[in-house]
């Protein structure tokens, strides 16, 4: 097997299979060993930011010394991205190898994983065979029910910003969203909240962590103080914690602060993570298309954002600076709220080019033109990437590529090796 031939393998799986369970999964590792039960474990849910949170926390717990293990969800620019170790994605042929095992056992279940369940199996086999001594694991979709949740107690659970996604399979309101993602809550482990979380939200997690008998925390923003450089640079003070972030933002800050408190979680766990090491972990995560400055002369930012919270989190992010309106490029899939999302950020943008993000649940550039108009009058559907980026340049105003992790998978290597 190829690593192109295991990622067509994935892909080929279904993505939803009847109604959530948690069974599949559990077929699927105890047949592979239970890989789950050979590693520590910090458990990451969220609406927005828990991909900022997960790759913070990992790069922290890397500064300490740990052999971590990283899974996030989705990728931006190559599949594996979902697995890292120390930093360093899955190498093709490990890749390869351990999909035809994952696939030869699933063979022999009665009912075979859909793709999650399968690419979680995978990141957590790797970890168990790489001997990790701490994991930060990503939620895929929701908590209680995700593939994810199979995990035993983690030292540390913590839940980003909730808003509202995904609400035809979570619930349509933040309670009902929060009481699912609430469901990675368990005995023994620490719970960490956003510092900003919605009240409504937030109750439902302070009753999770109470009927669990846990400790929860929430960051105090007064304890955070911010120090401007550059446009869309940040460098954080929190409690004494320095560092220059990679991830622009008062919202990437509040991630921050949460990464923060997981790691003294940690130490209060019983973890040796020093206060250089959460200095230098801060300053040296990264991850793609999270308001991400690709260019600087003219600036140009790239954002995977896909929902009405991302994409105010951008526009406050973009508001704060006091920079012209932007020319942007703007891709949306059909089963997200474009409508919303294109009002949010419609005040930092002065003319906008829409284009189909490479996916088959894409808005044609038509459709999302449509859309934006109401919100955006200056707007030309594109035929492909190239032509609206074209266009976009000649400009010569701030350019701004945003609305899918798609689109910004499409889009960054035009400006980043």
């Amino acid at each position: 097997m190829t690593e192109q031939q295991a990622i067509a393998y994935y892909h080929s799986l279904p993505r939803l299979s009847g109604a959530p369970t948690l069974d599949r999964m559990r077929a699927l590792l105890a047949a592979l060993g239970n890989p789950e039960q050979q590693f520590r474990a910090v458990h990451i849910a969220g609406t927005n930011g828990k991909g900022t949170v997960a790759s913070l926390t990992a790069s922290i717990l890397q500064a300490a010394g740990y052999r971590t293990g990283l899974t996030i969800s989705p990728f931006v620019l190559e599949f594996r991205e979902r697995f890292q170790i120390n930093g360093e994605m899955i190498p093709p042929q490990e890749l390869a190898a351990l999909t035809e095992e994952i696939r030869a056992t699933a063979d022999t279940l009665a009912e075979p994983p859909v793709e999650f369940e399968a690419v979680t199996a995978l990141a957590f086999l790797w970890f168990a065979r790489q001997k990790c001594d701490i994991a930060v694991v990503e939620v895929g979709l929701g908590g209680r029910f995700d593939a994810t949740n199979v995990l035993p107690p983690p030292l540390v659970a913590a839940v980003a910003c909730i808003g509202l996604d995904h609400t035809e399979l979570l619930g349509d309101t933040l309670a009902a969203i929060a009481a699912e993602k609430a469901g990675i809550v368990k005995p023994g482990s620490i719970v960490v909240c956003y510092p900003d979380q919605p009240k409504e939200a937030l109750q439902e997690l302070i009753v999770a962590a109470g009927a669990a008998g846990c400790e929860l925390v929430v960051p105090d923003k007064e304890d955070l103080r911010l120090l401007k450089g550059r446009p869309l640079e940040y460098r954080i003070d929190y409690g004494g914690y320095q560092a220059a972030l990679n991830f622009p933002g008062v919202h990437q800050a509040y991630n921050a602060t949460m990464a923060v408190e997981i790691a003294l979680a940690l130490w209060r766990k019983g973890l040796e993570i020093s206060d250089e090491a959460i200095d230098k972990g801060l300053a040296a995560a990264r991850l793609p298309a999270r308001i991400e400055v690709v260019g600087r002369d003219p600036l140009v930012v790239l954002d995977g954002c896909h929902n009405p919270d991302g994409m105010k989190a951008l526009a406050a992010a973009l508001t704060a600076e006091n920079l012209p309106r932007f020319t942007a490029v703007l891709g949306m899939l059909a089963d997200k709220n474009a409508a919303e999302s294109l009002a949010a950020i419609a005040p930092c943008v002065r003319r906008a080019y829409t284009v189909a993000p490479d996916s088959p649940r894409a808005l044609s550039a038509e459709q999302l033109a449509e859309l934006a108009k109401p919100h955006i009058p200056d707007v030309t559907p594109c035929a492909s990437l190239q032509q609206a980026l074209d266009l976009a340049r000649a400009d010569g105003a701030p350019l701004l590529i945003c609305g899918s992790l798609y689109l910004a998978a499409q889009a960054r290597p035009y400006f980043v090796k």
